[in-house]
């Protein structure tokens, strides 16, 4: 197995980092189930200054990973039923993440279909709640070290990729940022109006 990305890699601008994940390889390990997918889109949140962060307003019980060590889930629940998992970004003390919207499904695609409730392999992962509920994500991992043994990111090498951005998807505020960051012409990316843009 590739080894992990080391603590430098997310000790650094969120702007960096986020397209930095793509075409990294998310693991998830739940007792003897391994599954696994590679990143093709996320979106960077920042700080005081992005509007669109939950770090917007300071520092919350809520949002209080996102200004700790970079290299830890931040992993929230929203609209009463989905959680998204982000990586936790900067120096600390300064507020970042970086969410990890979408998966090409590699590993354990089975048992990500079990947890789904469904057989197109497509539909898996294309979105941040449908990637947490195949790689059984949920608090129970809010704070987890990417650098531990349940949740961890790997380069296998792949390159030769292109990536694009555009606004972020879902939200009221800061709608200008183009800090949404994806792989172009993946099929496993979020369906969306910005992609042909």
């Amino acid at each position: 197995m590739p080894a992990k990305l080391p603590r430098s890699f997310y000790s650094r601008p969120t702007l960096e980092v986020a397209p930095d994940l793509l075409g990294k390889i998310l693991i998830r390990i739940k007792g003897k189930t391994v599954t696994s997918g590679r990143i093709v889109e996320v979106e960077a949140y920042r700080n005081a200054d992005d509007p669109a962060s939950h770090a917007h307003p300071g520092k919350t019980p809520r949002n209080i990973l996102m200004f700790g060590e970079a290299g830890h889930a931040y992993v929230y629940f929203i609209y009463g039923m989905y959680f998204c998992v982000n990586v936790v970004t900067e120096k600390t003390g300064t507020a970042g993440a970086c969410l990890i919207r979408a998966l090409e499904p590699l590993d354990g695609i089975g048992v990500m279909k079990k947890r789904r409730h469904i057989e197109k392999t497509i539909d898996l992962a294309n979105g941040p709640g449908k990637l947490c509920q195949s790689m059984s994500v949920d608090l129970a991992l809010n704070g987890e070290d990417y650098l531990g043994n349940k949740l961890f990111i790997v380069d296998d090498g792949y390159v030769g990729f292109r990536i694009k951005r555009s606004p972020r998807i879902g939200i009221r505020y800061a709608v200008d940022k183009r800090w949404r960051f994806f792989i172009q012409g993946n099929s496993y990316v979020t369906r969306n109006k910005f992609n042909d843009l």
